[in-house]
């Protein structure tokens, strides 16, 4: 095989990528180390302020690296501007120009460099059809859906044909139904162009949904990368186990361990002095959620009183059911319980 037809395997590398405001103060991107396949879905994950945000706009050439590197199927693009890279961005706020039809403000890129009116209108009337927007075409931003508009913004970040597509929180503007309806047309379009998408988000079930690849930050590192249902299910810290959600952090003689609150086991309690690794408890709140029961549960283990759930399938509960005040037991099995780092 001719070695220049070679896809690379990584997308984007990030090698100790820095990024700092000013002298003396913590870094926003603390020498973060990272791999992004080529062809995947990559969603950068964690709350407000850990750096998710800065580190797309190094990516794209919008923010200045203090220190580091970026590659781009193996070329450095750290210093390039942000047209000169192979990557495009579409934001938070779809920043479509009010007075322009969708047509034109997908050919707006090509008419900046000069192409000819004609051949800017077929390809934007092309990708307009791809992302089954052809039929409005000629509506200015403001007769159209916040679903629509997205879709025209899609449609002019891809007409530069980039390498990577780097999406700002591209769901936040959309009412709930429409985001799970979009999040899934992402997801088909990154199959159907093969491109690598990154995505930042602060949803724990947007990431879930989307990514090949979740890469978790917290204060400006990397807490960690896998994929979905490894960063769920074995989870590396207790910040991780807390931020995914749906996980107790229990305090034993070994250390701490994440127990998924499906995965914890229940039973009413003896009375009995308990020595076999099972945490007293008493139920606090009963919450009904159709498939499954919450439970909510203050529970003694190995540091003092914390707050535990525990998750029922219904029929379980309504064979057994809890009351607040009841005085259980609470246990689970070795597999399911993933250590945590300090």
């Amino acid at each position: 095989m001719d070695a220049a037809a070679v896809v690379p395997a990584y997308a984007v590398e990030l090698v100790h990528l820095t990024k700092r405001y000013a002298p003396g103060t913590p870094p926003a991107v603390d020498a973060i180390d990272l791999r992004i396949p080529a062809a995947s879905y990559c969603c950068l994950l964690g709350p407000s302020g850990c750096g998710k945000t800065t580190t797309l706009r190094m990516i794209a050439g919008h923010e200045s690296v203090s220190a580091g590197d970026i590659l781009l199927e193996n070329r450095n693009i750290t210093l390039l501007g942000a047209a000169d890279r192979g990557t495009a961005m579409m934001f938070q706020s779809f920043a479509l120009f009010p007075h322009l039809s969708a047509l034109d403000n997908v050919a707006f890129s090509l008419k900046m460099k000069g192409v000819a009116r004609a051949e800017r209108h077929q390809r934007a009337q092309e990708l307009l059809e791809r992302v089954a927007m052809g039929h409005l075409a000629q509506r200015k931003p403001g007769e159209l859906s916040g679903g629509q508009q997205q879709r025209v913004a899609l449609a002019r970040a891809l007409i530069t044909q980039p390498r990577v597509l780097l999406l700002d929180e591209p769901l936040s503007a959309l009412d709930p139904f429409l985001r799970i309806q979009m999040r899934a047309e992402l997801r088909r379009w990154q199959k159907e162009l093969g491109l690598t998408f990154i995505h930042v988000t602060h949803s724990q079930e947007e990431a879930m949904a989307l990514a090949d690849q979740i890469v978790v930050m917290n204060q400006g590192r990397i807490e960690q990368v896998g994929r979905p249902r490894e960063v769920y299910n074995a989870p590396a810290t207790e910040f991780i186990a807390r931020f995914m959600g749906g996980h107790n952090v229990l305090a034993t003689s070994a250390g701490k361990l994440a127990v998924r609150n499906d995965h914890m086991l229940i039973a009413p309690a003896t009375g009995e002095a308990l020595d076999n690794g099972n945490l007293p408890g008493t139920v606090t709140d009963v919450e009904y959620q159709g498939t499954y029961v919450l439970l909510g549960l203050r529970a003694r283990d190995a540091a003092g009183e914390r707050e535990v759930s525990v998750m029922l399938p219904e029929a379980q509960f309504a064979a057994l059911p809890y009351a607040p005040g009841d005085a259980v037991e609470l246990s689970w099995l070795h597999d399911n319980a993933h250590p945590l780092l300090a």
